[in-house]
């Protein structure tokens, strides 16, 4: 499925959309560039899922828990990973395997761990369809 969003408030509704319908065990592999909007799309995420407090991307902790939504939501950014040993210092099966959702940018840098089911969401810009735009495509949602 392909989605065009031509401002920050169409990601993040996308975002709140899928967070509404996302379920238990659910892996979401968020990629795109810097500055595409995956933090926006993350928000928007939070949101569907009841969570209320500020979402931030924890490029320099991999890892955010938000416990106060209708599901548990692991937001991982794994940008910065050195090394795959460091997901499973921090737990990552725990997260994966359980009964919240998990939400990683930047998944291609842990590929070898990821479960054999996930949902793959890629934003990308088109500096000629405005500044704005963005195309996304998710791929494995049923």
């Amino acid at each position: 499925m392909v989605i065009e969003t031509y401002g920050a408030e169409e990601t993040f509704a996308l975002g709140e959309k899928m967070g509404k319908e996302a379920k238990p065990g659910e892996v979401y592999c968020l990629n795109g560039d810097l500055g595409t909007g995956k933090t926006v799309f993350t928000q928007g995420f939070a949101s569907g899922l009841g969570i209320k407090g500020p979402v931030n991307s924890p490029t320099f902790t991999i890892l955010q828990q938000y416990e106060d939504g209708r599901l548990p939501l692991y937001h991982f950014d794994v940008y910065r990973i050195g090394d795959v040993e460091e997901m499973e210092e921090i737990g990552y099966e725990d997260c994966f395997y359980g009964e919240g959702v998990s939400l990683i940018e930047w998944s291609g840098l842990i590929e070898e761990i990821l479960p054999d089911r996930v949902i793959d969401i890629v934003i990308e810009k088109d500096v000629e369809k405005g500044f704005d735009y963005r195309k996304i495509t998710v791929e494995g949602k049923a």
